[in-house]
């Protein structure tokens, strides 16, 4: 995917959640999550930090071209799932709520267009076949990490959703993002009418933000659609 379209979604999503996080009130923060333990405010630090791994990675020496991974590759179940990984995962978020939580959702808003608007920048000024190593040692190409910035963002607007009981603003820019990574080239249409649903319920669905009946299930595994190991 050109890199404009992946910093396009990339900056659309971040300012959707944007217009969202900074109306929040300290209740709306402090709401439970549907990624306990955290709470609302702490999910969105959590998705601060994960737009901030680009210019991470780009401060890191580049790696060797061999086998590098792909978006679709970089969620699989190792390590960046276990016990000891998560509970860093919630630490961290969790310590960078209680920094930002005097500033209230303005505060939070105001981190979040600078980090994305950041990354979006590193993103498209770096060498057009420039590799990174994540966090959790992957070589990837940088244009398809920045998917993965995008899948964090969607995915947990959908969850910042939830918790607030609000319906889900995720915008077609990161929503075809998403599509191409969850659904075969072509195959939308077809899982959607399956499923009984539109774009962003096929996410919710395949993503375990909404659950699958057992007859979903099998309808699913008919048209050869895996769910990957996403957070």
């Amino acid at each position: 995917m050109p890199r404009k379209d992946i910093t396009d979604a990339l900056t659309a999503e971040a300012a959707a959640l944007s217009r969202v996080v900074a109306g929040l009130d300290g209740a709306d923060l402090g709401r439970p999550s549907p990624c306990p333990p955290w709470t609302v405010g702490e999910l969105v630090c959590h998705i601060l930090m994960a737009a901030d791994r680009i210019r991470e990675a780009l401060a890191e020496a580049e790696p060797a071209r061999s086998g590098l991974v792909s978006t679709t590759e970089y969620y699989r179940p190792d390590e960046r799932f276990s016990a000891t990984t998560n509970a860093h995962r919630v630490s961290t978020a969790q310590a960078l709520a209680e920094q930002l939580a005097p500033g209230g959702g303005h505060a939070l808003a105001a981190e979040l267009d600078r980090r994305c608007a950041v990354s979006a920048h590193l993103v498209m000024t770096a060498r057009a076949d420039r590799a990174v190593r994540t966090r959790h040692g992957d070589p990837m190409l940088l244009t398809d990490f920045a998917c993965t910035r995008v899948v964090e963002l969607g995915l947990h607007g959908l969850d910042v959703a939830i918790g607030l009981h609000r319906e889900p603003w995720l915008t077609d820019q990161a929503a075809v993002i998403l599509m191409d990574l969850l659904v075969p080239t072509g195959r939308t249409a077809q899982v959607c009418a399956q499923l009984g649903c539109g774009r962003v319920g096929l996410i919710a669905r395949l993503t375990g933000r909404t659950a699958l009946s057992p007859a979903e299930q099998r309808g699913l595994a008919d048209l050869g659609i895996a769910r990957l190991v996403l957070g």
